[in-house]
């Protein structure tokens, strides 16, 4: 990147303010290679938050409403065929359930806002939900960097729950421009982790998949990370043995590391999501 990234994000963001948006497009064709840039995208969504600015994920189609979910299951179909083969059946009934969701307006969403910060389940929920697709939306344009589109909805579910949890209305910028600042960083971050070399013992890879399993079907299920003593007492372990299952996984080494007696297998073919 010739130019330094203080400069680019400045003009990225004086260049959005004239006009009063910018697309995801726009950023992807600047940072083609987002998981390696999380630091500078943070401090150019905060900015452009700060200043006001709309975030689209294109301008060709009204920007008040999501995509069509059919239209969306026929992207995706394209998309898929070029990377992975085909759309998995789990992300074929996913997509059906959640266009079956009706999508918000702005003053709705402002209302259950105010109900989700006095702390309403439902309104959370509901406030959750209705932005599924967006998701969606914004994964489809990771595929290919080393998640599969099941992986990087995940994610990116969970960037919309924090959203959803940390979203402020008085500010007056529409729901789904915050929450694509968190569901592009949580999967952003997300393909950065699967790029980043570990070194786990082989004895603790198992150990490891059933901790991160188990974390994100509670992140599902409560609306938050949960707790290592929380994800502890789902296991049945000591607290102190999530402690160090945590702290093994993020060790620094290579996923190419030998496995075993024999020299035919590597650390990475063991390691699930």
């Amino acid at each position: 990147m010739a130019q330094k990234a203080p400069n680019i994000i400045a003009d990225i963001v004086t260049t959005a303010k004239k006009r009063g948006y910018i697309t995801q497009d726009e950023v992807l064709s600047i940072f083609p290679k987002p998981e390696e840039h999380l630091d500078e995208l943070d401090e150019l969504y905060k900015r452009l938050m700060a200043g006001g600015v709309d975030v689209f994920e294109s301008v060709a189609k009204n920007q008040d409403e999501q995509k069509p979910i059919e239209d969306l299951e026929k992207e995706l179909e394209v998309l898929t065929v070029l990377t992975e083969g085909s759309v998995s059946d789990p992300v074929r009934m996913y997509l059906k359930e959640i266009g079956r969701i009706p999508l918000l307006t702005f003053e709705q969403e402002i209302s259950l806002a105010k109900k989700v910060e006095k702390g309403e389940k439902k309104a959370k929920q509901i406030l959750t939900n209705s932005n599924l697709r967006l998701v969606v939306s914004i994964a489809k344009k990771y595929v290919g960097r080393g998640l599969t589109l099941l992986d990087l909805i995940q994610e990116g579910n969970q960037g919309l729950i924090r959203a959803v949890e940390k979203y402020d209305w008085r500010r007056g910028f529409k729901f789904s421009t915050y929450a694509t600042w968190w569901i592009r960083q949580s999967i952003t971050r997300a393909i950065a982790d699967q790029a980043r070399t570990i070194r786990i013992p082989v004895h603790m890879v198992e150990n490891i998949n059933r901790f991160l399993r188990t974390s994100r079907r509670l992140m599902q299920e409560l609306g938050r990370e949960p707790t290592p003593e929380e994800v502890a007492k789902v296991l049945g372990i000591d607290p102190d043995k999530a402690l160090e299952i945590i702290k093994i996984s993020q060790e620094p080494a290579s996923l190419e590391t030998p496995v075993g007696d024999e020299d035919d297998s590597r650390l990475g073919d063991f390691i699930h999501d």
